[in-house]
């Protein structure tokens, strides 16, 4: 099996992997990750289907990325931005069969059982799929055209732009369900918490990467 085809694969699972712990962070019933807050208070609010919704979330990402892009006259970039779309609309069934597969718990210490295997399953998703260097997740496609458009550092871009998933998602919950939905505890948890999974992951598996990438 050459390399190509080991990357292929890395990046799959770990698509599959990532959407299986954002779908956990949902079902903590804790707050969700702010990257998909705003679609998850609105499928709260009015019952249409979380995926779904998650993919409009992420085509509207990538309508942003391409228009960023144009306007540098980068066509490669624009390119890999479209299949971000295939990409979108598979990663999103993932979230719906996991959604529709794992039930959700009130009991407290399940809840933070049930959060901490979401942020590992983030972070070591996130990890994978972005180190194969193929097409990003939208949600990570955004943050880096943005970085590059205004020129500031990806981790800076992710603060802000989380912030103000954040502050969209507050503001949709409160004028329309007259309380916060999506954003709690586990939402802070898992904006720091993934972010260590993914060094960590990095680190000990650095030279596997760096093996596989340019092998």
């Amino acid at each position: 099996m050459n390399n190509k085809t080991k990357r292929i694969i890395v990046y799959i699972v770990g698509l599959f992997i990532l959407a299986l712990g954002l779908t956990l962070n949902t079902k903590a019933n804790l707050g969700v990750s702010p990257i998909i807050s705003v679609p998850y208070s609105i499928s709260q609010i009015t019952g249409l289907n979380f995926g779904d919704l998650t993919f409009i979330e992420y085509a509207l990402f990538v309508f942003v990325e391409i228009m960023i892009h144009f306007s540098e006259k980068n066509k490669k970039k624009i390119v890999a931005d479209l299949l971000q779309l295939p990409l979108s609309l598979v990663f999103t069934r993932f979230l719906n069969i996991f959604s529709a597969c794992i039930p959700t718990s009130n009991k407290f210490l399940v809840q933070l059982l049930i959060l901490a295997l979401a942020i590992i399953c983030t972070g070591v998703g996130a990890a994978m799929s972005l180190s194969m260097q193929f097409v990003p997740n939208p949600g990570d496609g955004i943050v880096q055209a943005l970085a590059g458009k205004f020129n500031k550092s990806v981790g800076l871009t992710k603060n802000i732009f989380d912030c103000i998933c954040v502050c969209m998602t507050i503001c949709i919950s409160l004028i329309f369900a007259h309380t916060i939905l999506g954003i709690g505890i586990g939402t802070v948890i898992a904006v720091l918490g993934v972010g260590r999974v993914i060094a960590l992951f990095h680190h000990m598996f650095e030279s596997q990467i760096i093996e596989l990438v340019e092998g």
